[in-house]
């Protein structure tokens, strides 16, 4: 008899079940339930995954933490001080969580770097870039301009290296035999960004006469660009290249 009690109040007990609640940032409904977007898990946590599950568990053990497409429980503590749904969200309790663990809260869609208006029409569709498509030197570039908030570009201003180790060796940008690739490839880490602001004050001067080029590289240097280059100041320029580069 105490067996059979024990398995009908087991039965009528609450189950814990995956549905999210509270907080729907980072969710989209897909005609059944709410779902956690690409967005929601895109960043990285600010400190470490496991302090992160420490600090935020989640509610049910089993079904881990916010996926796309899933509709994991975010954690409780992400958002608010209550013990179950529904919940208020608080935001001192929201703002530590995106400021320390976003992608364990299913949060990252509301950092900085996410948290931007695409353009009115991109040319191609922002909702479905995959996170491959991020890190692609075929769509970088593009995404950046168009689709920001899918990959975290919003912070970039447009401008973002189409390959992601440019910036492991910055020499590179004054490499004379490498400029097609970094005006290409390294906008960002060599700023060669279409939206970088050159400084010509003294490249449009008029002057009766030029001091001699110091190298004998220059008219090579020029056609990769020395002469436009912010990488260089215009000290360098003029004391290199014053003649080929038109320097007073």
């Amino acid at each position: 008899m105490i067996a059979l009690i024990s398995l009908v109040l087991a039965f009528l007990a609450p189950q814990a079940q995956a549905v999210i609640g509270g907080d729907l940032n980072c969710t989209t409904y897909n005609g059944t339930a709410f779902v956690w977007t690409p967005a929601a898990t895109a960043c990285s946590n600010v400190i470490s995954d496991s302090s992160c599950a420490i600090l935020y568990p989640a509610p049910v053990t089993a079904d881990g933490f916010p996926s796309p497409g899933r509709d994991q429980q975010r954690p409780l503590t992400c958002y608010t001080t209550a013990s179950a749904t529904p919940a208020g969200i608080v935001m001192d309790m929201k703002k530590a969580a995106l400021d320390n663990c976003p992608r364990t809260c299913g949060l990252c869609c509301q950092t900085t770097a996410y948290s931007c208006s695409n353009v009115a029409f991109p040319r191609l569709n922002c909702a479905t870039i995959t996170s491959s498509q991020c890190v692609s030197a075929a769509w970088r570039t593009i995404i950046a301009t168009d689709c920001p908030s899918a990959c975290g570009f919003c912070n970039s201003g447009g401008c973002v290296d189409a390959v992601l180790d440019c910036a492991n060796d910055v020499t590179i940008c004054r490499t004379v035999g490498l400029q097609d690739f970094v005006n290409t490839y390294c906008q960002r880490t060599c700023n060669r960004c279409s939206s970088s602001t050159i400084t010509t004050t003294s490249l449009t001067a008029t002057c009766t006469s030029y001091n001699a080029d110091s190298s004998t590289a220059c008219t090579a240097w020029a056609a990769n660009g020395f002469c436009t280059n912010t990488f260089y100041t215009l000290a360098q320029r003029k004391a290199y290249c014053a003649r080929t580069c038109r320097i007073c």
